[in-house]
């Protein structure tokens, strides 16, 4: 019923807005506060009234297909109701509603507004689109499995459990998806005579009657499963929204975090399931989410999948689609998928290290920093680790490539590193191809006088053992790299940070005996605060590009 969807903005300042051609799931993810549950509020809203809202502040506008005139009468009939006792119907007139909903409306103004849904969509979404949208939250998808009435055989069914317990496919396909899941049986029990509930049953019933019928096996079998008003607030959530994806009657369907109450493989479950079913019957699903499960199980359903990154950063909103190729990439690729990388979906930024231990120390100066005084943190950042320095580009770019900013910090020798090594790094940052070969020539020539001093760049102070004028060329080198969001330890390596403490080691035993230094409760007086400089003041350099609207680095 949906045709496009267009935001009042795009990628970045300036860029032009994003609009979409609806697929059967879009999910919108990104970091909290980007307005992930109000633009699904706002697509309700707008489906519900058909008009814009002045509070909308995400969503511009919403196309709706028109429906072929040969199909107009057979819609009206399904939507049309019988007038109450008493009830007066003006000439002209029909009553159409479902759910205890009910419009009385000219049936010529009713039919020219499914022929014509975006010229009259003010009565195509209050008269008809209203009726088929769903809208759920934590508490509603848990309250959808309460039981239900049973209707009269001979009418229509009324609710969906009422069509599950008729359509044996309907309830077989519901039954696969949830042993899967929860390896249990999803069954409708009908034994409450006037009343249909869910139950879960450890084996399967023998066939359809033992699971339709009022006679003693049937009984018997109900009675030994499980009712579902006695499981998890999970099982109560997952159950619900496969149950109205394949059975309930809405088109359009809105879940504000599917994921709550699940647990991570269960999720991935609901995301697959909920994307092939959502496809099969021509339903369109939107969805908020912070689970990256989620997400990789709308994506490896291969069902068609829309994926928006929102994001609000300092009064700016951006929103970016995000390419499957390139989220595929991230899931598919050993070392990203180890890294968690899928994760920065739902962060501001991101800042990846060469090594665990850089990303543990480097992140509490953050949390430290954050704690003294919020603005020289790095707020909603997720801290990730390369395997080496050779390594930090895998992550980076292909973040940068879905809009996420990504910080790279690498230790002074990546002024040793020449050839493809070097121009990854450069590539990873998105620095302009041509500015490679000049950065290069200056990278080597840097690399030569720290040759020629007799001292290892690493150990020995960075870029300390040069003379002054090497020394600020070296500077200028790093503030154009930082420029693009790279960042390198001028001081040498992770352990030339806080040398005051006298912490000894390499690695992890280096980052043991300065976490103990650094000390663990702020109320002591040992406990090592934020201060001028050092690895204080290098942090707040790679928040100050991470924090900047129209930073470099980024593709657009």
């Amino acid at each position: 019923m949906i045709r496009t969807i267009r935001l009042k903005f795009g990628s970045a300042p300036g860029q032009a807005p994003v609009q979409l051609d609806v697929a059967p799931v879009t999910v919108f993810v990104g970091p909290n506060n980007a307005g992930k549950s109000k633009v699904l509020q706002e697509i309700n809203r707008n489906c519900t009234s058909g008009v814009p809202h002045p509070s909308d502040v995400i969503l511009e506008s919403v196309t709706y297909n028109e429906f072929p005139e040969e199909n107009i009468p057979e819609i009206t009939r399904g939507l049309t109701l019988r007038p109450h006792k008493n009830e007066t119907i003006n000439p002209g007139h029909i009553i159409v509603g479902k759910h205890h909903r009910r419009h009385q409306v000219r049936q010529n103004q009713f039919d020219a507004a499914l022929r014509n849904p975006n010229t009259q969509s003010q009565h195509f979404c209050q008269w008809f689109l209203a009726l088929h949208t769903l809208m759920l939250d934590g508490k509603s998808r848990i309250t959808l499995v309460n039981e239900q009435t049973a209707t009269d055989l001979q009418q229509a069914p009324q609710n969906f459990l009422d069509i599950l317990f008729r359509d044996d496919a309907k309830r077989l396909d519901v039954r696969r998806i949830a042993h899967d899941a929860l390896d249990t049986y999803f069954v409708v029990d009908p034994t409450a005579l006037g009343k249909l509930r869910i139950r879960y049953s450890r084996i399967a019933p023998k066939d359809h009657l033992e699971e339709r019928g009022i006679h003693e096996d049937a009984v018997n079998f109900h009675g030994r499963a499980l009712n579902i008003d006695e499981a998890s607030d999970g099982v109560k959530a997952f159950t619900g929204i496969i149950t109205q994806i394949i059975a309930g009657d809405p088109s359009i369907i809105l879940i504000d975090e599917p994921e709550a109450f699940l647990h991570p493989a269960l999720s991935f479950k609901l995301g697959k399931e909920v994307a092939i079913s959502a496809a099969s019957s021509n339903k369109r699903l939107f969805v908020s989410t912070h689970s990256a499960n989620f997400v990789m199980g709308c994506i490896q359903s291969g069902a068609p999948t829309n994926i928006i990154r929102l994001t609000y950063q300092h009064g700016v909103p951006t929103a970016r689609t995000l390419p499957k190729d390139k989220l595929l990439r991230l899931m598919r690729n050993p070392l990203l998928r180890s890294t968690g990388v899928l994760e920065g979906l739902f962060y501001e930024s991101v800042i990846v290290t060469e090594s665990d231990s850089d990303r543990a120390f480097y992140q509490e100066i953050n949390e430290r920093l954050l704690r003294e005084d919020h603005s020289n943190g790095i707020p909603n950042c997720l801290f990730l680790n390369a395997q080496n320095k050779q390594t930090i580009h895998h992550i980076v770019q292909p973040l940068r490539e879905l809009g996420i900013p990504a910080a790279g910090i690498v230790d002074v020798d990546i002024l040793k590193d020449g050839g493809r090594s070097w121009i990854d790094f450069l590539k990873g940052g998105f620095i302009p191809e041509v500015s490679h070969i000049g950065l290069g020539q200056i990278r080597s020539a840097i690399r030569q006088k720290c040759e020629e001093s007799g001292k290892d760049m690493k150990r020995d102070g960075g870029i300390e053992i040069l003379a002054d004028a090497d020394k600020e060329a070296a500077r200028n080198l790093f503030k154009q790299l930082g420029e693009y969001g790279l960042f390198v330890v001028e001081s040498g390596e992770l352990e030339s940070w806080l040398k005051p403490l006298g912490a000894t080691g390499h690695g992890p035993s280096w980052l043991i005996d300065v976490f103990e230094k650094m000390g663990e409760d702020p109320d002591n007086n040992q406990f090592v605060r934020p201060a001028v400089g050092d690895v204080w003041r290098f942090v707040e350099q790679v928040g100050s590009w991470l924090k900047t609207p129209d930073r470099k680095g980024i593709p657009a």
